[in-house]
């Protein structure tokens, strides 16, 4: 399951000034790291270092989290592999370090059947944590389409995610895209299991 450019998902754009040898893509297939992304305050400071590496302070700061709990956090995203640490410095006698995402893009593996979808779990929690006033574009529409209409459509989502995603500018606010184009489980199945 690509989870490229969901809701400050899973980070998929990063700083000029970071290594040019960042992976494109950093694939989650341990059991620590599904635990790593699978917490919604883990999700969300990587969202943070989505465009700009920062430290345990200012992740403590743009999240809402004591430094503490920032740190924890950052520590264990850091033993999954996810973030590493891209530059230090010192200031006043103590090394601040600058975090960043690992790679360009996560992709998460399919929860299967059944399974739960974390990347949509989260981008449901950042959307009703979001500004009740802010502007928001949500919409649910139920198609019947051919296959190769579907793949189609799924073509021309991604895409459009891929043009916006090379406009991002890390200068402005944060805008989060959610897409999922999927077959529901059919109501003849449904009504089976129900019996």
């Amino acid at each position: 399951m690509p989870a490229d450019d969901l809701p400050d998902a899973l980070p998929d754009a990063l700083p000029d000034d970071l290594p040019d040898a960042l992976p494109e893509t950093f694939h989650v297939t341990t059991d620590e790291q599904l635990r790593a992304v699978s917490s919604l305050t883990r999700h969300r400071i990587m969202a943070v270092l989505r465009f700009e590496p920062a430290t345990i302070t200012q992740i403590a700061e743009r999240v809402g989290l004591a430094k503490g709990s920032s740190s924890y956090h950052v520590r264990l995203l850091e033993r999954a592999g996810l973030v590493k640490v891209v530059r230090t410095r010192k200031v006043r006698g103590v090394t601040e370090r600058y975090y960043a995402m690992a790679a360009r893009s996560i992709e998460l593996p399919d929860p299967g059947e059944g399974g739960p979808d974390v990347l949509m779990r989260h981008a449901v929690a950042d959307l009703e944590a979001s500004p009740a006033d802010g502007a928001r574009h949500v919409r649910m529409a139920h198609l019947r389409l051919t296959e190769e209409q579907f793949a189609q459509l799924g073509a021309r989502l991604e895409a459009l995610a891929d043009e916006y995603r090379a406009l991002s500018d890390p200068s402005l606010p944060d805008a989060s895209l959610v897409f999922a184009l999927f077959h529901p489980t059919s109501s003849e199945r449904t009504e089976g299991d129900a019996r």
